[in-house]
């Protein structure tokens, strides 16, 4: 049995600021990461990031999630778990993670749940061909194992993990034939739509993927014009060539955790899924449990960054520690999270935010 005062469920970007956040107050942290490198979606951002210098404005991710674990494995008060699975939390508050097909027992004060977020997938003919992949999954293969997923893609979707990907195939050498999106406009930040169509990659609004074909694998697609209402237009079909299919079409919260531990949830649309009701320190409605990242909510990395380390010091503050110091910290990161949602970009997510805020207000969560 491992007894420590605050469990962090993922060694993302969230889950390793709310450690350093936790461990400076004082507090004794245990990470548990599945992956075999802590980092989350940071170890595969080659791209500069945006906001202010307190978000690591200009330095490109893989060097953040550096820096963010030098700072973690340098600090006594913290240990980290790699290659650990947490597989439940239950009702006496004992977590179970697996860990090289041994269970470990764990039983922590404290949890903040950092689970990050899945990409989503979509349904049509043949989209069980090997060629297809997530964005995501394109991303570790390029940045994190070197390799190329193949010599032309077809990007489904221009939000901004579309947009980036699709640069970063650019700068492997990989072809993108085009980049569709179902929406009638771009959904990503204009900054990078504007660097893969200065490379000649074409961006198609208001068209979807119809259907998959190849012998075995990938070898075409099929694409068609939408509707205002979404419906595919009879007579748009165009026939795509190419050897690779990534999907960008968005994603959404883990939160089988959340719902094993009783934290009462709810289906919030503009942030992507279920996720767990929170009061303004991410405290969820099971006191024991705190979140922070995309697992309340799908954001930007700087935003998870900045939740992580409101939780980090809502939990140890809980336990006693800090007092003094907490408060003030604490309302210097929801000032930067109200900065970094201040924009038109952010409609959606403080929409969402309302929205939950307005049910934990009426429940009196």
């Amino acid at each position: 049995m491992i007894n420590v005062e605050i469990l962090i469920v993922g060694g993302g970007p969230a889950g390793l600021c709310a450690a350093n956040a936790a461990a400076d107050l004082g507090a004794s942290v245990l990470i548990c990461e599945r992956d075999e490198i802590p980092g989350g979606q940071l170890v595969k951002q080659t791209h500069k990031f945006f906001g202010s210098r307190k978000q690591y404005a200009g330095d490109r991710g893989i060097a953040i999630g550096d820096f963010l674990l030098d700072e973690v494995i340098n600090d006594p008060k913290i240990e980290v778990m790699p290659d650990t699975t947490v597989i439940g939390i239950y009702e006496d508050g004992l977590v179970l993670a697996e860990r090289s097909e041994e269970i470990i027992k764990i039983n922590p004060r404290k949890i903040i749940i950092a689970t990050g977020a899945a990409e989503k997938f979509l349904t049509f003919p043949g989209n069980d061909l090997p060629g297809i992949y997530g964005a995501g999954a394109v991303q570790t293969l390029m940045n994190v194992a070197g390799v190329i997923p193949g010599e032309r893609v077809l990007m489904v979707g221009a939000g901004n993990i579309g947009l980036i990907v699709s640069y970063q195939l650019a700068q492997a050498g990989v072809e993108t034939a085009a980049v569709i999106e179902g929406a009638p406009t771009i959904g990503g930040y204009l900054v990078h739509a504007s660097k893969i169509q200065r490379l000649g990659i074409p961006v198609r609004t208001g068209y979807t993927i119809k259907e998959a074909y190849g012998d075995g694998k990938v070898e075409g697609a099929v694409i068609c014009r939408l509707d205002a209402a979404w419906n595919m237009i009879e007579g748009s079909e165009e026939d795509i060539k190419c050897d690779t299919i990534c999907l960008a079409v968005g994603l959404t919260p883990l939160t089988e955790l959340c719902w094993q531990a009783g934290c009462e949830m709810a289906f919030i649309r503009e942030l992507s899924g279920h996720v767990p009701l929170i009061d303004k320190y991410l405290q969820t409605t099971n006191p024991k449990i705190y979140v922070a990242g995309d697992v309340s909510g799908v954001e930007e990395a700087s935003s998870a960054m900045v939740e992580g380390r409101l939780a980090g010091y809502s939990a140890a503050c809980s336990l006693g520690y800090g007092l003094d110091t907490a408060p003030s910290l604490q309302a210097g990161a929801m000032a930067e999270l109200d900065e970094l949602r201040a924009g038109p970009m952010s409609d959606r997510i403080r929409q969402g935010v309302e929205k939950v805020e307005k049910m934990v207000t009426k429940g009196g969560v």
